[in-house]
C-alpha cells in the first residue's frame, strides 16, 4: 500500500510539473507572443519599453543566446550552429542580455529564448571561430568551449529514412554534430546551461529541433530545471514555459504526441491550414470548426503561428509578409478565434534562403529604424508594428476568457464571429463586398474598427460601427479595400 503511494505522489508530481510547463507565465491580461527574429538586445529592451507593453504584447521569443560560427555572409542560420554556451552573439554579450530581460520584465514582457539543445555546429573548413572569440574543430567534434569532445556526440550518420526513429534521432540534422542527450556530462551541460538563462530571468524556452531528441531525455532535462527566479516577478514555484519544435504532418514516425504532455509543441499544420484559406485554397467558411476537429492539439498544448522564421522562407502554402493583405486576414482570425498559445512573426526582408538580417559594412547587425507612422524602414519588416497586428494584440487582451459564438458565413469566404459580448471580428475574402445587418453581440453604441484605425480622443480615425439595442451593426467591407477584415471590442468603443 506504502507503494503504492508513493508511485501515485510521483505519478501526480510529474503530471503538475508537465502540466505547469505549459504555463507562459502572462502578466496580467496580456497574451500573445512576438517572434524579434535576429534583433539586438539593447533594441529589444527599448522595444519592451516603448512598444510592446504599451501595446498590451504578453512576451518575446528571442534568437539563439549562445556563441556561434561565423559564417561567411553572415546568414540568419549561423545562430543555429553553437560552439560554446557563452552569452555572446551578434545581438550583444551577456551583460546587454541580462539588462533587456531584467527591464522587459519590469514593464510585464516576458522573455522566452530559444535554445539548441540537439546539437552543436556542423563541418567547418578547419579551426572554426565563433561569435566570441571561442575555437572549436566541429569535424572532430571538439568543442573546447563548453567542452565537449567525440564521445559526447553519437556517431556521425546522415539522415536518409525519416520514418526511421534511430535515424532521426541519433543520426545528424543537416550535417550538425548531434549530441548524446542521454549522456550524465551532456544533460549536466545542458542544464547547467538553461539554469543561468533561468537565473538571469527568462520565462520559458522554444527548443530547436526537439523531435531530433528522445522524449524521455527531454523528460529529464525539464524536470532538473530550476525554477522561475522570483526577482524577475514570478511567482513562487513557477516553472519554466517550454514549446517545442516538433515538425508533424500527420504521418510521422516520431510524432507530437510523444512531447505534448512535456509542454506546448509548435503545431504546424496550424500554419499550412490557415494559409490554405487565406491563399483562397479553402473556404473560410470551413474554419467554424477551426482547431480540435482540424486534427490539431488542445489548445492549451499548441504554439500557434501564421508563419515562422523558417517556414515564411519556404515556397507553398504558409502565408508570410510579401502577401501582407491575405497574411493580415489571416493574422486578424488567429488572433481573434479562441484557439492555441498565440506568437507573431516580426522579420527582416529576404530575397533568398540565407538573407542574413540588416547589417552594416563591418556586417554588424544594424538597429530598425522607423518612419513618422511606426514602421520600419530600413530592411526589417517589423509586422508586429503594422496597426492591422498589434490591434489584434489589444483585441485578444479584450476578449481573454471568453467564448466564440454567433458564428455567421455566406457559405464562401465571407465569415463574422463574436468572443462573448467583448469583440466582434468580420472577414471578407471575396471578389465582392461584404455589406450586411450582422449580430456584433456587443453591447449597444458606436465601435471604432481597430483593423483601419484607432480611438483617438474619443473618435475613431478609420471606419467606426453603430450597433443597436439588439446587438446587430451595420457590416460593410469592400472587396477593393485596403483590408479584408474589421474588428471591433468593448475597448474601442466611443
Amino acid at each position: 500500500m506504502i507503494k503504492f503511494a508513493l508511485a501515485l505522489t510521483l505519478c501526480l508530481a510529474g503530471a503538475s510539473l508537465s502540466l505547469a510547463q505549459h504555463n507562459p507565465q502572462w502578466w496580467g491580461n496580456r497574451n500573445t507572443i512576438v517572434h524579434l527574429f535576429e534583433w539586438k538586445w539593447s533594441d529589444i529592451a527599448e522595444e519592451c519599453e516603448t512598444f510592446l507593453a504599451p501595446r498590451g504584447f504578453a512576451g518575446v521569443q528571442v534568437s539563439p543566446v549562445n556563441e556561434n560560427i561565423i559564417s561567411s555572409g553572415r546568414p540568419w542560420w549561423e545562430r543555429y550552429q553553437p560552439i560554446s554556451y557563452k552569452l555572446t552573439t551578434r545581438s550583444g554579450n551577456e551583460e546587454e542580455f541580462a539588462d533587456m530581460v531584467r527591464r522587459c520584465n519590469d514593464v510585464g514582457i516576458r522573455i522566452y529564448v530559444d535554445v539548441l539543445l540537439n546539437h552543436m555546429s556542423g563541418d567547418f573548413d578547419g579551426v572554426a571561430v565563433g561569435t566570441a572569440g571561442t575555437e572549436a574543430e566541429p569535424s572532430k567534434k571538439s568543442f573546447p568551449g563548453v567542452p565537449y569532445t567525440a564521445q559526447d556526440f553519437h556517431p556521425s550518420c546522415e539522415i536518409t529514412d525519416w520514418n526511421d526513429r534511430f535515424q532521426v534521432q541519433e543520426c545528424e540534422l543537416v550535417g550538425l554534430k548531434d549530441l548524446n542527450q542521454h549522456s550524465d556530462y551532456v544533460r549536466s551541460k545542458l542544464i547547467e546551461f538553461l539554469d543561468h538563462l533561468i537565473e538571469l530571468g527568462v520565462a520559458g524556452f522554444r527548443v530547436d529541433a526537439a523531435k531530433h531528441m528522445a522524449s524521455e531525455d527531454l523528460e529529464y532535462i525539464y524536470g532538473s530545471l530550476s525554477n522561475l527566479n522570483i526577482d524577475h516577478g514570478f511567482p513562487h514555484n513557477a516553472r519554466p514555459f517550454i514549446f517545442q519544435e516538433v515538425i508533424d504532418h500527420g504521418h510521422e514516425t516520431v510524432s507530437r504526441e510523444e512531447y505534448n504532455e512535456l509542454g506546448a509543441v509548435t503545431e504546424f499544420r496550424f500554419s499550412e491550414e490557415i494559409g490554405k484559406a487565406f491563399r483562397g485554397n479553402n473556404a473560410l467558411k470551413w474554419l467554424q470548426s477551426w482547431g480540435t476537429d482540424w486534427g490539431f492539439l488542445k489548445s492549451e498544448q499548441a504554439l500557434t503561428f501564421v508563419d515562422n522564421h523558417d517556414n515564411q522562407r519556404d515556397k507553398g502554402a504558409v502565408l508570410n509578409y510579401k502577401s501582407p493583405r491575405q497574411y493580415k486576414m489571416a493574422t486578424a482570425f488567429h488572433l481573434a478565434y479562441p484557439y492555441g498559445i498565440s506568437r507573431v512573426m516580426s522579420s527582416f526582408a529576404f530575397d533568398d534562403h540565407d538573407t542574413p538580417p540588416p547589417q552594416d559594412a563591418q556586417e554588424n547587425i544594424i538597429s530598425p529604424e522607423f518612419d513618422e507612422d511606426g514602421a520600419c524602414v530600413n530592411g526589417w519588416i517589423c509586422e508586429h508594428r503594422w496597426r492591422q497586428i498589434y490591434a489584434m494584440v489589444g483585441f485578444k487582451n479584450a476578449v481573454r476568457d471568453t467564448e466564440l459564438h454567433g458564428w455567421w458565413d455566406n457559405g464562401d469566404n465571407q465569415i463574422s464571429f463574436c468572443r462573448g459580448n467583448k469583440g466582434f471580428l468580420a472577414v471578407n475574402n471575396n471578389l465582392y463586398d461584404l455589406s450586411q445587418e450582422l449580430n456584433t453581440c456587443l453591447p449597444a453604441g458606436e465601435y471604432c474598427d481597430v483593423i483601419s484605425g484607432s480611438l483617438i480622443d474619443g473618435a475613431c480615425t478609420g471606419k467606426s460601427v453603430t450597433v443597436n439595442e439588439h446587438g446587430y451593426g451595420y457590416i460593410h467591407i469592400g472587396s477593393d479595400d485596403f483590408d479584408g477584415v474589421l474588428a471591433l471590442h468593448v475597448n474601442a468603443k466611443v
